[in-house]
């Protein structure tokens, strides 16, 4: 696997991560890109978006395009896969101690 493919699956697994702690398991691209760089990925804006809508096409969240922001939450199948109870190819799998 190529470096860049690891990164884009723990990216996805970090922004699954977020929501499952956000109340409502609800938050929007903003939160999320400072989430992302705060667990030190380096995102682009677009990314995140284009990574958000990804994972709305797997059925891991549900979007919402406000302008100049995503809203997104968190779908059951999302917080199954964050918590490593199921398997998306495409989405890195939490380590065994959580």
């Amino acid at each position: 696997m190529k470096y860049q493919d690891y990164l884009r699956e723990d990216m996805r697994l970090v922004t699954l991560r977020i929501l499952s702690e956000m109340p409502g398991y609800t938050s929007n691209s903003s939160v999320i890109f400072e989430g992302l760089t705060r667990y030190g990925h380096n995102p682009s804006r677009d990314l995140v978006k284009s990574e958000l809508l990804w994972l709305e096409e797997q059925g891991l969240v549900l979007t919402e395009d406000i302008g100049t922001v995503l809203v997104v939450r968190l779908t059951a199948r999302g917080a199954d896969v964050a918590a490593g109870r199921a398997i998306v190819p495409g989405v890195k799998r939490p380590g065994a101690g959580g």
